[in-house]
């Protein structure tokens, strides 16, 4: 189990800097009782320069306010608030490379009458790649992701989670390192906590929107695909294709990027060391600390053809 505070571990809570150990909720929160509450996964990184950075602070920050908006919370923060505030407490708990979870909650209430107000917490601890730093055995999830009908598929709330809790108990219990969900339909969705690509050719395809919480770091794959003339394409499709894939990956803030080494114990052909994916897993390592600009694909081939 790992350790996310001590007695000494400061996080922000409604206003305040306190003690993890001292803080307090009211457990007759809708939040503890239905999962009613909406939260960011935030990493900040020792840049390579010294300095601490939290990446796309703006974009989770932006994303947490929808969230709360999308399931009717009220929220009366700003982003560059909570920016410098976290900043504050990961400077109070001397941590530079951390993941951050800011979780706006409801207050007491067991009605489901809509609430006038609500509470934010701000939590940081150190914390290595979520699902470690080899290649993957995945399992295809006997869960499937829910209907975007039944709730606001673009909200990062916690509800939704027991979903992805459930999935990834499943694979782990089969001593599978993480599930793979599909959607209503059969087709591919994402990881409990995860978006995913997949490489053919050289080319980079990942489920469209609709049926997954587009993520922000699946926007910057998106972003380092540009930069490096890398090709990518959204699309649906089964996992019978999923399965004729030269390699595939998961990307997320906690996970980063980490690729597949089998699904459902199918092996993938390319070693992932000659994949293009591993170099949208090395770019990314270096956006995260601002080591270089990322160099375009077909540059990068040229440099490896000299050496």
């Amino acid at each position: 189990m790992a350790t996310y505070y001590n007695s000494e571990t400061i996080l922000y809570l409604n206003g305040e800097y306190v003690k993890a150990a001292e803080a307090k909720m009211d457990l007759y929160s809708q939040s503890f009782h239905y999962g009613y509450s909406v939260f960011e996964g935030i990493r900040s990184y020792r840049t390579v320069n010294g300095e601490t950075k939290i990446f796309k602070a703006k974009e989770h920050y932006d994303r947490l306010q929808r969230s709360a908006e999308l399931v009717n919370l009220p929220y009366h923060w700003t982003t560059e608030e909570l920016t410098a505030v976290t900043y504050e407490v990961l400077k109070l708990n001397d941590l530079q490379d951390a993941y951050i979870r800011p979780v706006v909650y409801a207050p007491a209430n067991m009605s489901f009458v809509q609430n006038e107000q609500s509470f934010l917490v701000i939590e940081v601890w150190a914390m290595q790649p979520f699902l470690g730093d080899k290649l993957l055995r995945i399992m295809t999830s006997s869960f499937e992701r829910p209907n975007p009908k039944a709730f606001k598929i673009e909200a990062k709330a916690a509800g939704h989670y027991v979903n992805s809790l459930l999935a990834s108990h499943e694979a782990k219990a089969k001593g599978f390192d993480e599930a793979l969900l599909l959607d209503m339909n059969g087709n591919v969705a994402e990881a409990p906590g995860a978006n995913l690509f997949y490489e053919k050719d050289g080319k980079l395809f990942t489920p469209a929107k609709g049926n997954i919480l587009p993520g922000i770091t699946r926007a910057t794959v998106f972003e380092l695909c540009a930069e490096l003339g890398i090709q990518v394409e959204e699309k649906v499709f089964t996992i019978d294709e999923l399965k004729n894939a030269d390699a595939v990956f998961y990307c997320g803030t906690a996970a980063e990027v980490i690729g597949f080494d089998s699904l459902d114990d199918h092996k993938f052909p390319l070693k992932w060391s000659d994949t293009v994916s591993r170099k949208i897993q090395q770019a990314y390592k270096n956006l995260v600390v601002e080591n270089f600009k990322p160099q375009r694909h077909e540059d990068a081939k040229k440099e490896e053809a000299v050496v």
